[in-house]
């Protein structure tokens, strides 16, 4: 202040009462009070700013701005202004808005980055102790608490501090916690603005202070606190003690940091290393490494003479031995050295001194590696990869914290680099500040005048930039092996002495030199530069890291180690010379090189981004508040450039936007074109330039006018609803008013009918009840005497009649008495005489009969022509032709030569067992005739004897059949397998049964079986027999020994010839093992002439054709009556009837070859032979298939149905089956003419059906053609119609009508050829019907990718494999490019199939694809190749489309074929495995063809996408035409692949109009009704995913109206218009699942916390708080506020239900193989709970409190979370006794057991259990209904303040007063902590004291109180991510109820 003198003398009096006399003026009134700005100071002038400055430090202000720089005093205290409140405050602010905070400057750069879409950067900068580490700290919390997402990472982020400080700060002389290194975090966000990982650097850690401080400094923090708070125990482990035991830390003699508790930093720094991943290990390995090198500053050396030169020798002490075992190493390299001549390694002893410095090389290497280990840890722990799509580069804030300016009584080679970084930085500002600015004014045009400043480019050039710098001499110096410190000065003051800015040493022997930077001179010792700078370790130090047995010594020098070996290696074994040596060791990095190449990189980096600044202040040099150093603040003013920077900033334009951005921005404020030019902003050639104040008035004006313009809108749509809503109600009010006045007269109307009704009917009552009284009256009296007067007349008569009766019965009855007794017993005596002889008598003769007449019923015609026609085939039948009866004539047998070598007796004595002989016998055998193991077996083979021997006559048959409930095994074994399909196909309307394994009962009894002990027929006898052979196969040559057994020594020629007849029998169905084969041919040759050669031969084709695998049949066995083939007619399509002959062992196959041969057929693959019966036709194809087996089915099948076998009405017709992929009609006319008869047949039997009408009339105008010509007749017309159209559609449609579209058909006056025209209908029938041309196959899954079904129909046609289900359905199609070769490989998987004909499918499905690889000419790429290295390769990339060319050059069995790229149009070699081949022909793409309709369907991939959009950028061209790939199967196929089609498109927003063209694509011009069904399932689903564009909308729309018949286009159009925004992630399979069941409606299931659960339907749209609502409204609760769904333990839900529902249940596991195609879904439970508890007022909701309240708090009352009084507890056990029994008194007596859910668990030894069932009762009330006693607990609990809490048991290790663990309790108030054994509440923390929150996978982090040093609680707990998701709610909710206070707000558009 002025104070003036007596004399009149004006005296200047400053704060300090100092006074002085000047020349005074006025003071500027901006500068008595100080501004927040100082732009906006009058008085520019250094005196000014100081004045601005000293009187806001005093108000107690440290921030002030300077445009957007920020200048930031230290305080030297703490200050109230870094608290969660000025987090919100400052958050979403405009800059000047409010006062000056570093806050503002980190929300400016949040705000810039996501507005401007830049990477910003935050330079602070400052002298040592100016506040810059805490201003990184505090922009650090600032941006993880707006980022909002409380994530990990984020604390990660911020935990690094703590652990960085400790190790990289000191204390020093200026600074408490001065940074010893520099640090550049360069922070990553997502789209969204949310924290997702960060990156960190550091530069020149300042390595001597490990070894040496200067007095009144201190070590690095981390030595001091690791002894403070380590405990006892690990401190003796690693024998250390106080810190003022060790040289390291007691040098300058500053032990203790005030204001510093090095004991609790300790504990933060644990918990922050446990928070970065650093394990317990790796802790314990840091701080022996810590110990080690506080051990090792402990060792000193003795000097000693060792050949006559100075050494050294380590004096006795435990450090020696304790540094050691804790490096873990063996050997003393600190008192030798090793260096390397030209040839071999020399060891030198060393000096003490010498020793000296080695030892503390080696303890500051240590120390280093270990702080570049621990970043390079935390880096790997706070980096996290992109989250968002590729096409997103996520955007960054840097924040530069390095070393400030320091100039000390001595600086040696580290400030040099600090200060020369300084420099950088302050040219990085002047260069913003004043360079680019002013020329950025130069080159638009804007008049300007230029301002000076400060530029220390030149300082820059004479350290580092020009030729021969300071730095780069020294770097010269250090590659000189004999360079010392002196000569490199010597260089310096020759090289620069004339250089204004450098000053040479005072002294000729002086070792200083100095700079004038910007901030001052320094002066500089040169002692030790050199070694500094060099950085390096002696090979002996290297040697012994390698050798080290300490992992973590051995991982932070595993880099040099390595380089170290090479080294050595190169040197010793290359004998280099010494030049070369020179030369290497000058590319050798030095220290100041590589602190030059980082600080490069990191001006590179800060030029890409948008700068802000920060200048950091001392106020004074003695660290102490409220104190203002003019001297000192004046000099920080001066070097940093203020009163410049604010003239800039005052006068210029920091705003400026290019014309297209103002336009684009601030259009909407745009009310005319004439601007004024009398303005203080400018126009410049292209771009707009303002100040501050203009950006600030824009923005808010732009708010407002955007404000005001959304309420123009609100009004006019919410006018638009009233106006419709009051038509709508005047509407509803017309009609319920004449409603209402229509009911009302209605009635009234009803009212006077009723009362006219009620009026008639009472006086017809009356009228009708006197008439009835009169009727009756009379009709009593005359039925009254009626009655008495006939009953007197019938009592009179029969009285009469009994007397008459009684006497003459008793007569008769006496007389029959005394005769019938006589007359009874001597007709008894003949009847049983007369029985006896004639059953003697029969017995005999039944028998001789019974085997006289075996095959007496045989028939005698052709066979197949029994019975009447299949139905549909009557006009293919044949008149049945007669064939001539054989005699049956015996014949001798020949003699057996005793000699035979395979003599059926050699054979017995061989192998048969016990003493059976090889001849006849009558007798039941005893045991089988040769050794079985299995008992069943043997049982077995004795029930076939005895079945033989009465086949045979040698056992009589039994009389009569004993009743049993028992079935016959074989019969009932037989009968499955008759049951079963035996072909391929069971019709095509057939139910497919399955297939059962023929098993037999093991307890069989042979000849007591009760359903054997019966008569039976020959034919029966027969199936038994050959049915144990066929069930049992290890007893078929038992069988045939019986039969030979039989057959040898037979006396009786009738027993033989009947052997002979089952030994033929037996021949045709199975044949023997080899054991007996030989032996057998040898019985056959020498039996009876007749039967020899025929059993021979039946024996032989057995043998060639395969056993049989059903019993014979009827028309077998008149073959081997007769001993000749059987006759049998096979009908043809075209009418004709061949006769072949047919044996037991003829197949499918020889008659398909017979016929082919007969009718002299070409083309003749895919055709097969047929057998019909009634409604039912199979294929027995052209294979192995035996021709009798199914016959025999036939005749099964016919007893079944009650009719007799022999009559079955079975046909054989040939067919064709299956057509080739390459099928050509003009091949064979043969061919093509039995297929079109098969056709027109079809279409009259209503084989082949068509969906549309018009092709039947199609085909029979083709019919009508090839018919009768071009003639027209109306008659013949009429024939066609009757010949191929069904009587159905014949029906359904006149004959007329049919006939007239025939006859109007375009063939009518047509001369094409007839041949040609049969040519048309097949191909059509081959294209339209490919599924009546297949082969079936039944097939389990026993591997592969995920399918509907496992039991399955494999179905094989010319156009690809399909799974079927029993529906007919196909769920799965693949085409023969998508299938491999031998096995089922497919893109999305290889299926294993189980089947009976596996092999025959396999052999099917790979010639088909052998046929279309030879035949085929496209090829489509399966896998990127790109070798530029090789010409001959051809290269290409997945998904291209290659033209393969078959000159021979190549050879495909080598797995090579040429081909040329489509693509690229580059031809050359192509491996057969990278391709998949198309099922494209010769020419039928590259020969003349049609343009591709791009619209229109297409079977081949894309080489290009679609829309022209997307064909300049590679990545998602690629991923458009891959997606297309996709559909092309899936189109086709179930929807399996929705991940790979949506997946991109969720995405990229760029591919989502493809993915809709691309679909809609494949639904165009398509037939094909299934894949016209899966195009429209994926439709549906792509509507319910994403909106199409703009552009793209309007087409969607029409082409969905445009198919009002297909079902789901409106439902898809609705979808289409109810997203709004594209969800994020594909459908979930529950969609997937939906649809491919052709359901649109979603119903998922939602559980309550009172055990029920209900359906609710969802969409693909649902959003979460949508459905909340529903689920509330329906429950009738009375808001859904605080209510949620929980899905399992996870809140964490998106918007979408499904999207949270995929996230949540999907899953993926790294690192393990997943089957491909068959995706993990956990199972989840969805639950709706209530999860915020505010204003729960217990009876206020009753539903809410009954279904939700009550069962949610009651687990947490049981678990003994509250803190609960004795008299409560028994009250609250009686409510919920009332609860649980109801009123039932008999539970009573079981309350002892029910404690558990009536009383706390931790409370329930309070009492015995008698004593709680004792007071529980007291309380219970009887009266009471349940829900008044859970309402009545509700009201109780909700008294106490932990009510509605959520409670979590955690761990914590942070705060030493608390136990160890600890129960959180999140409430509407806030967290509290309880104490788990006392209850007692810890501490109560509200909301708005918390300041942040962050959870891990097993962390739970928690800060209190300010961010600078506020509380921090770290838990262990898995459940972290809940308790945040609970803050987080709580937190959202009070922010949502506070009301809008701010006026405006920033709109991010």
């Amino acid at each position: 202040y002025v104070k003036v003198s007596a004399s009149g003398q004006f005296c200047l009096i400053d704060d300090e009462g100092k006074g002085e006399k000047a020349s005074l003026k006025p003071m500027h009134p901006t500068s008595v009070e100080g501004v927040d700005d100082m732009i906006r100071l009058g008085d520019l002038s250094e005196a000014g700013l100081l004045r601005n400055l000293l009187v806001r430090h005093k108000q107690g202000s440290i921030y002030t701005y300077v445009g957007s720089v920020l200048v930031a005093m230290n305080p030297y205290q703490m200050l109230p202004i870094y608290t969660a409140e000025q987090v919100d405050l400052y958050h979403r602010r405009k800059l000047g808005e409010l006062p000056p905070h570093i806050f503002a400057i980190a929300d400016s750069c949040y705000y810039n980055m996501r507005r401007k879409n830049r990477n910003q950067c935050c330079i602070i900068s400052g002298e040592s102790g100016a506040g810059k580490t805490e201003s990184t700290k505090l922009i650090l919390q600032f941006l993880a608490a707006v980022s909002g997402q409380h994530s990990w990472v984020e604390q990660q982020i911020i935990q690094a501090n703590p652990v960085l400080e400790a190790f990289g700060n000191a204390k020093t002389i200026r600074n408490d916690n001065s940074s010893r290194f520099g640090k550049y975090v360069e922070i990553f966000f997502n789209k969204e603005g949310a924290i997702e990982g960060a990156h960190m650097e550091q530069y020149l850690l300042e390595k001597s202070r490990v070894c040496h401080q200067a007095p009144q400094e201190r070590n690095y923090h981390i030595f001091y606190c690791m002894l403070s708070g380590m405990p006892s125990d690990h401190k003796k482990t690693l024998s250390l003690g106080d810190a003022s035991q060790f040289k390291y830390l007691s040098e300058g003699n500053c032990l203790t940091c005030d204001g510093r508790d090095d004991t609790e930093e300790f504990g933060r720094i644990r918990s922050a290393l446990k928070i970065l991943t650093f394990s317990d290990r790796d802790c314990w390995e840091i701080f022996k490494l810590l110990a080690a090198i506080l051990h090792m500053g402990n060792i000193d050396f003795q000097s000693t003479i060792m050949n006559n030169m100075d050494s050294s020798d380590v004096m006795s002490s435990s450090h020696f031995s304790v540094t050691a075992k804790l490096l873990e190493v063996q050997r003393n390299s600190l008192t030798h050295r090793s260096f390397m001549t030209n040839r071999e390694i020399v060891t030198k002893p060393l000096s003490s001194e010498k020793a000296i410095h080695t030892r503390d090389a080696f303890a500051k290497a240590i120390y280093g590696r270990l702080f570049v280990w621990m970043f390079t840890k935390i880096n790997s722990a706070i980096h996290k990869p992109q989250t968002d799509k590729p096409t997103y580069t996520r955007k960054s804030i840097g924040l530069l914290d390095i070393f400030g300016f320091e100039n000390f009584r001595q600086n040696s080679f580290e400030q040099l680099c600090i200060n020369y970084a300084n420099e950088h930085l302050q040219q990085f500002f002047v260069r913003h500040i004043f360079k680019l600015e002013q020329d950025e004014y130069s080159k638009e045009g804007i008049s300007w005048k230029h301002i000076a400043f400060n530029d220390n480019q030149k300082i820059l050039d004479l350290l580092a930039v020009k030729p021969l710098n300071i730095l780069a001499l020294i770097d010269e110096e250090s590659t000189f092996p004999k360079g010392t410190d002196a000569t490199m000065l010597n260089k310096m003051n020759k090289e620069h002495n004339g250089n204004k800015l450098y000053m040479s040493s005072k002294s000729n022997h002086g070792m200083q030199f100095g700079v004038k930077h910007f901030a001052g001179t320094v002066y500089y010792d040169c002692e030790g530069f050199l070694e500094k700078n060099r950085d390096s370790l002696s090979m002996d130090i290297m040697e012994l890291f390698k050798k080290s047995s300490n992992k973590m010594l051995k991982l932070i020098f595993e880099k040099d180690t390595n380089t170290n070996s090479l080294c050595n290696i190169l040197c010793l074994f290359l004998c280099v010379t010494q030049q070369v040596i020179g030369d290497s060791r000058r590319q050798i990095s030095t220290l100041s090189g590589q602190f030059r190449h980082s600080l490069d990189s990191l001006m590179k980096a800060l030029s890409l981004c948008q700068p802000f600044f920060i200048r950091c202040f001392k106020p004074n040099d003695k660290k102490m508040p409220m104190v203002f150093n003019r001297e000192l603040c004046m000099q920080q003013l001066r070097y940093s450039g203020m009163l410049e920077t604010i003239k800039i900033r005052k006068l210029g334009y920091p705003i400026r936007h290019t014309f297209r951005d103002f336009l684009q921005r601030y259009r909407v404020l745009l009310k005319t074109v004439h601007c004024d030019p009398n303005t203080d902003w400018k126009i410049g050639k292209a771009k707009v330039f303002l100040r501050d104040h203009h950006d600030s008035f824009l923005e808010l004006e732009r708010e407002q006018e955007l404000y005001r313009k959304a309420l123009i809108i609100q009004r006019v749509m919410l006018a638009h609803k009233d106006r419709f809503k009051r038509r709508a109600a005047l509407v509803l009010q017309k009609n319920w008013r004449g409603h209402r006045d229509r009911r009302d007269f209605c009635k009234l109307k009803q009212g006077f009918a009723r009362l006219q009704a009620k009026v008639r009917s009472r006086q017809l009552h009356t009228e009708y009840m006197r008439r009835r009284a009169a009727a009756i009256t009379l009709q009593t009296q005359t039925r009254g005497y009626l009655a008495r007067k006939d009953l007197k007349h019938k009592k009179d008569a029969v009285i009469l009649l009994q007397a008459q009766t009684r006497g003459l019965l008793a007569r008769k009855t006496l007389k029959k008495m005394k005769t019938d007794v006589t007359l009874e017993l001597q007709q008894r005596l003949e009847e049983l005489l007369r029985k006896n002889e004639e059953a003697a008598k029969s017995q005999v003769k039944d028998d001789e009969e019974m085997v006289e007449n075996i095959f007496g019923f045989l028939p005698s015609a052709i066979v197949g022509q029994e019975g009447p026609a299949p139905e549909g085939f009557e006009d293919l039948e044949a008149e049945p032709v007669k064939l001539e009866e054989v005699e049956l004539v015996e014949s001798p047998v020949r003699e057996r030569k005793e000699s035979d070598e395979f003599s059926f007796s050699k054979f017995a004595s061989l192998y048969f067992q016990g003493s059976s002989s090889h001849s006849h016998i009558q007798q039941r055998l005893r045991q089988p005739l040769l050794y079985h193991e299995d008992e069943g077996d043997a049982l077995a083979c004795l029930t076939v004897w005895w079945i033989i021997l009465r086949f045979m006559g040698d056992l009589p048959e039994p009389k009569q059949e004993r009743a049993s409930a028992i079935a016959d095994p074989i019969q009932m074994n037989l009968g499955q397998r008759q049951a079963r399909r035996l072909s391929n196909l069971v019709g095509l309307d057939q139910p497919q049964p399955k297939m059962q394994t023929v098993q037999e009962e093991e307890d069989v009894l042979f000849g007591e079986r009760a359903t054997y002990d019966r008569p039976m027929t020959p034919l029966e006898k027969l199936h038994i027999i050959v049915g144990y052979a066929i069930v049992r196969q290890d007893i078929r040559d038992e069988i045939y020994c019986q039969i030979l057994k039989q057959l040898t020594a037979n006396k009786n020629p009738k027993s033989t010839n009947r052997g002979w007849i089952l030994l033929s029998i037996c021949l045709g169905i199975f044949p023997p093992t080899d054991r007996l084969t030989k032996y057998l041919q040898s019985f056959i040759h020498y039996g009876p002439s007749e039967y020899s050669s025929y059993c021979s031969e039946r024996l032989r084709r057995t043998l060639a054709n395969g056993e049989r695998s059903e019993p014979p049949c009827w028309v077998e066995l008149q073959s081997v009556e007769n001993k000749k083939p059987i006759t049998v007619a096979v009908s043809l399509m075209d009418g004709r009837s061949i006769t072949l002959t047919l044996d037991s062992a003829r197949t499918s196959a020889e008659m398909c070859n017979s016929i082919i041969q007969k009718i002299n057929l070409q083309d003749s693959y895919g055709f097969s032979l047929y057998v019909a019966m009634y409604e039912k036709i199979w294929s027995l194809g052209s294979g192995g298939q035996h021709v009798l087996d199914t016959v025999s089915i036939c005749e099964q099948d016919e007893k079944r149905q009650g009719r007799e076998e022999q009559h079955a009405p079975w046909r054989l017709y040939f067919r064709k089956e299956i057509f080739t992929p390459w099928h050509d009609c003009s091949s064979d006319q043969v061919s093509t003419e039995l297929i079109y008869r098969q056709i027109i047949h079809g279409l009259k039997s209503g084989d082949y059906q068509s969906d549309k009408e018009d092709d039947y009339v199609q085909l029979a105008a083709k019919h009508y053609y090839v018919q009768h010509g071009s003639e027209s007749s109306m008659e013949t017309t009429e024939k066609i119609v009757r010949e191929c159209v069904s009587l159905t559609l014949i029906e359904n449609k006149s004959m007329v009508k049919l006939m007239q579209m025939i006859h109007s058909g375009p063939y009518i006056n047509s001369s094409k050829p007839a041949y040609e025209v049969k040519a048309e209908t097949v191909e059509y029938a081959r294209e339209k019907w490919p599924i009546y041309f297949s082969k079936f196959y039944e097939k389990n899954l026993y591997s592969g990718p995920s399918v509907p079904q496992d039991q399955f129909v494999v179905v094989v046609n010319w156009k690809g494999v399909f799974f079927q289900d029993v529906t007919e359905a196909a769920f799965l199609q693949l085409s023969y490019p998508e299938v491999g070769i031998v096995c089922l490989t497919t893109p999305k998987g290889m299926y294993e199939l189980k089947a009976v004909k596996g092999r025959e499918l396999v052999e099917l499905v790979n010639m088909f694809i052998s046929g279309l690889k030879k035949r085929s000419v496209y090829a489509v790429a399966t896998q990127d190749l790109i070798r530029q290295e090789d010409p001959t390769l051809l290269n290409y990339r997945r998904g291209d489309v290659l033209f393969m060319i078959k000159d021979g050059e190549y050879s495909s069995e080598e797995g090579w074929i040429k081909a040329r790229n489509e693509r690229t149009n580059q031809t050359g070699a192509v491996s057969l495995d990278a391709i998949r081949i198309l099922d494209s022909k010769e020419g039928g793409r590259g020969k003349g063809g049609a343009k591709e309709k791009l619209w229109a369907n297409s079977k081949e991939p894309l080489k290009q996408p679609l829309l022209r959009s997307l064909q300049g950028n590679s990545e998602l061209c690629h991923l458009a035409c891959d997606c297309f790939t996709d559909i092309l199967p899936h189109v086709r196929t179930p929807i399996d692949l929705t991940n790979q089609i949506f997946g991109p498109a969720t995405a990229h927003v760029e591919l989502r109009d493809e993915i809709y063209c691309q679909i809609m694509k494949q639904m165009s011009n398509n037939s094909h009704g299934l894949s016209m069904e899966r195009g429209w399932q994926l439709l549906w689903l792509c509507c319910g995913l994403f909106p199409p564009s703009q552009l793209l909308l309007r087409f969607a729309q029409r082409f969905l109206e445009s198919r009002p018949r297909e079902p789901l286009a409106s439902n898809c159009l609705q979808r289409m218009q109810a997203i709004i925004e594209g969800r994020k992630l594909p459908p979930h399979q529950v969609e997937v699942d939906a649809i491919q069941n052709n359901s649109t409606q979603i119903f998922h299931k939602v559980h309550f916390p009172n055990d029920t659960s209900e359906l609710f339907e969802v969409t693909s749209t649902t959003r979460i708080k949508d459905l909340c609502r529903n689920i509330a409204k329906d429950l009738q609760l009375s808001s859904s506020d605080g209510y949620s769904l929980f899905v399992k333990t996870s809140t964490k839900v998106s918007d979408y239900f499904f999207d949270n529902l995929r996230q949540l249940t999907d899953v993926i596991k790294k690192g393990k193989k997943v089957k491909e195609a068959a995706p993990t879904i956990a199972p989840y439970l969805v639950l709706f709970m209530r999860k915020l508890w505010f204003n729960v007022i217990p009876g206020k909701d009753l539903t809410a409190d009954l279904n939700f309240h009550f069962p949610q708090e009651l687990p947490k009352y049981l678990r003994g979370y509250h803190s609960v009084s004795k008299e409560d507890m028994i009250s609250l056990a009686g409510l919920l006794l009332r609860i649980q029994v109801d009123t039932d008194k008999s539970q009573f007596v079981m309350i002892p057991r029910m404690l558990k859910d009536l009383v706390p668990a931790d409370q329930q030894k309070l009492m015995t259990a008698d004593d709680w069932k004792k007071v529980i009762l007291k309380p219970f009330i009887y009266y009471s209904p349940v829900y008044e006693a859970k309402l009545q607990f509700l009201k109780m609990i909700s008294q106490w303040p932990t009510f509605g809490c959520v409670f979590f048991e955690v761990k914590q290790t942070s705060e030493k007063s608390y136990p160890s663990v600890i129960t959180l309790s999140v409430s509407k108030q806030g967290v509290s902590i309880i104490n788990p054994k006392t209850k007692e509440v810890l501490a109560m923390h509200l909301f708005s004291k918390i300041t942040s929150w962050s959870s891990g996978n097993t962390y739970f982090h928690l800060t209190i109180g300010s961010l600078v040093q506020g509380n921090t609680l770290l838990c262990e707990t898995s459940m972290g991510y809940r308790i945040s998701d609970l803050l987080s709610s709580y937190k959202d909710m009070y922010l949502n109820e506070i009301p809008k206070v701010r006026k405006s707000r920033r709109i991010n558009i």
